[in-house]
């Protein structure tokens, strides 16, 4: 099968999970083209079955900004045209499901077919979606799609409630994670009086919440030696710095900034705190249950489908610095706690988020769409 996969090649959640499919459609013989305005950040450097096509954006005078949009849906054009494409897989609604249906729409007139499968990860419907500016397009091109996915239910519910899809109903394919590269790493010191590592991964927005991170992890520290990770980098980093400044933990937080190593550091801590106002699936949670490291998250959007409150890690609700604090101790201080939670967490993320597992979802979905074309062109 050739398949096109449209995607944004930032650290983004939806750039790493489209990453991570279109790798493993690639190792087991589908054709796979990475259509994006840079290489994906976890892209491999050297694999069989798969080619990047880079999205140039010309610069003229009058454009005020370039228009991406249309850039795309002319690579995607061009592809289909050359043969080389059997369907599209967006991810993300926009501008991604939309120049996949402008480049369908030329096709249609060289008499050509072309599939859109589209898959939702959050910001692109209850962020950006829900501007005036976009809302509509995001509907049509959704409406559009031969199938919309979504990456937890949580998801699906809320766009369904703030979309008009025209009827079309979507399906929940949970993300998938690469439990070879997140993987559990040995901790031999297990002293009570060592200094307990806390990571804290994301883009520094402010629906991330790092100030309340901070005020966590001033309880946690004012209780046991502890160290905190930011790792990762965005707006909300200058806010944070004068609280730690102001709360006397210079030496005690570090801010790694962006970088590729980030399996080593979650690996090697003893806990992931997540603060978030919304997240439509989470990511790094799973991925540091993968790791074997225990979670202490808030209770929102799809995260409770992820990780399994008292067995995988902790939930507290939203802003509740106090709890997070309190369930954050209780794993800290208890080994035999921490290792329970850890070795379950990676077994759920084996079970439900294998790689091979939500591939095999997605080209069910795909061979359900061309079988369908396929028996148009019959009739």
């Amino acid at each position: 099968m050739k398949i096109g996969i449209v995607c944004y090649p930032s650290v983004g959640g939806s750039g790493i999970v489209a990453t991570e499919l279109g790798q493993v459609l690639a190792r087991r013989g589908d054709e796979v083209h990475f259509i994006s305005y840079d290489v994906p950040t976890r892209l491999a450097a050297h694999m069989e079955h798969f080619s990047f096509h880079h999205v140039d954006v010309p610069h003229y005078p009058l454009f005020r900004f370039p228009p991406y949009t249309l850039a795309l849906a002319s690579q995607i054009y061009t592809l289909a045209i050359q043969g080389d494409l059997d369907l599209i897989h967006a991810h993300y609604a926009i501008p991604h499901a939309t120049s996949a249906h402008l480049a369908r729409d030329m096709l249609m007139s060289r008499g050509k077919v072309l599939p859109v499968v589209t898959t939702l990860h959050g910001t692109d419907t209850d962020l950006v979606g829900q501007m005036p500016q976009y809302k509509p397009v995001v509907e049509y091109s959704l409406s559009c799609c031969d199938v919309v996915t979504a990456v937890s239910e949580y998801l699906k519910t809320i766009t369904e409630e703030q979309f008009e899809l025209g009827g079309k109903s979507i399906e929940v394919i949970y993300n998938p994670i690469d439990s070879e590269t997140f993987s559990p790493r040995p901790k031999n010191d297990h002293h009570p009086c060592r200094t307990r590592i806390i990571v804290h991964v994301s883009n520094q927005r402010p629906v991330k919440r790092i100030l309340d991170a901070v005020k966590v992890f001033d309880l946690i520290h004012t209780a046991l030696p502890s160290k905190l990770l930011f790792v990762g980098d965005g707006p909300d980093r200058s806010l944070a710095e004068p609280c730690i400044e102001r709360l006397g933990l210079n030496e005690h937080v570090e801010f790694v900034g962006k970088t590729a190593n980030v399996h080593e550091l979650i690996a090697g801590s003893d806990l992931l705190l997540s603060t978030s106002e919304s997240e439509s699936f989470g990511l790094t949670i799973a991925e540091a249950m993968s790791c074997e490291v225990p979670v202490v998250a808030t209770s929102v959007g799809g995260v409770p489908e992820v990780l399994r409150d008292g067995i995988d890690g902790k939930l507290a609700p939203l802003g509740d610095i106090q709890a997070m604090a309190e369930a954050a101790i209780e794993i800290l201080v208890s080994p035999e706690c921490a290792q329970r939670m850890g070795q379950s967490g990676r077994r759920r993320v084996l079970e439900t988020f294998n790689p091979d597992r939500i591939a095999d979802q997605y080209k069910t979905v795909y061979e359900k769409v061309l079988e369908r074309y396929r028996q148009k062109i019959i009739s």
